[in-house]
């Protein structure tokens, strides 16, 4: 049987404490019997004898107090930290590592670590908002956000919203070239498209038909990978573009957006938060999560209502009823 050398030293060096291998075992949780084993094989693994033993007495040998001196420094160290993981996991303190995409998720990520940052201020959290999906295990990830759950083994998901794509204008767009009523007019509009960072592929508009989503192409009139940079120029009425309800949302409220053929808005995927086992966590990452979860699931400052959308979208039309000439053309058949 293999020796188990370090429960062998912490049994030597215990019963060494006490002067009973008796007191040692129940000390450690172990019975004498296995006490007694774990010090023989000690003492055969390094072929001297330890203690000089009695059925009533124990004492160390002089190659037994040599190996005490030289191990307890070494044991010392170990039990402190041990005890330091033990008490880390238990702190709200220390370092936090969170990832998330970098379109679309930084205003929703900001209210709830500035929330989580008041808090706990001991926590140091290190974000990094990033397009690619990088390897969850090899970037020491704490907490991760992304669309769509994640590939990684082992990674538990859990689902926060879902990200809604809807087609927007700006009044001002709306005011020069009118809204298209359909699908296929909006080959006669100026649209925006959405270039993927990671991949580089210029994704098409992903639109609900029926009860399918399927995806829509259109030949861009600006084409950027970046969403933020989208929506500066859907606000500044240069396109229509297809934005994330995350992003829409607060100006389809300010009315500094108008929803447009709301009734193909896609349910594209969802937002999910995914961490590792609960288990093993320390609290500050449990805290982060319940937080994340309290705050995000089924959040309406990142969901628009059907109701609130058809709203929007009515009263956008009718503040602007103009449709272009070349649009009306060129919409034959309904979506």
């Amino acid at each position: 049987m293999p020796i188990n050398e370090l429960r062998s030293i912490e049994t030597f060096a215990k019963a060494a404490e006490l002067g009973s291998l008796r007191q040692a075992a129940a000390a450690q949780g172990m019975t004498p019997q296995a006490a007694s084993q774990a010090l023989a094989q000690l003492e055969q693994h390094l072929g001297v004898r330890l203690f000089h033993r009695t059925t009533r007495s124990l004492s160390l040998t002089d190659e037994g107090r040599q190996f005490l001196e030289a191990a307890q420094p070494a044991l010392f160290g170990l039990q402190r930290a041990l005890h330091m993981a033990r008490q880390a996991k238990d702190e709200i303190a220390g370092p936090l590592r969170i990832v998330g995409p970098r379109s679309t998720f930084a205003p929703v990520l900001w209210p709830v670590l500035d929330e989580f940052c008041r808090l706990y201020p001991e926590v140091q959290p290190d974000v990094q908002l990033d397009d690619r999906i990088g390897n969850w295990v090899e970037d020491r990830v704490d907490v991760g956000f992304r669309v769509g759950p994640s590939p990684a083994a082992g990674v538990i998901a859990r689902k926060l919203f879902p990200l809604q794509l809807i087609i927007c204008a700006a009044p001002a767009y709306l005011a020069r070239h009118g809204a298209p009523d359909k699908l296929d007019a909006l080959a006669a509009h100026r649209c925006s498209a959405f270039r993927h960072p990671g991949t580089g592929r210029v994704l098409p508009w992903y639109v609900k038909v029926e009860d399918s989503m399927v995806e829509h192409p259109v030949v861009p009139a600006l084409c950027v990978n970046d969403e933020a940079l989208e929506t500066e120029a859907v606000l500044a009425g240069h396109v229509l573009g297809l934005l994330t309800g995350v992003t829409a949302a607060p100006h389809i409220r300010a009315r500094r957006l108008v929803p447009l053929l709301t009734r193909h808005v896609a349910d594209h995927s969802s937002t999910f938060v995914y961490y590792g086992s609960r288990t093993a966590q320390p609290r500050r990452v449990r805290a982060f999560i319940d937080l994340a979860v309290k705050r995000l699931v089924d959040n309406p400052a990142c969901v628009l209502t059907a109701k609130e959308l058809q709203a929007a979208e009515a009263k956008g039309r009718k503040a602007y009823p103009r449709q272009s000439s070349r649009a009306a053309s060129t919409a034959s058949s309904p979506s």
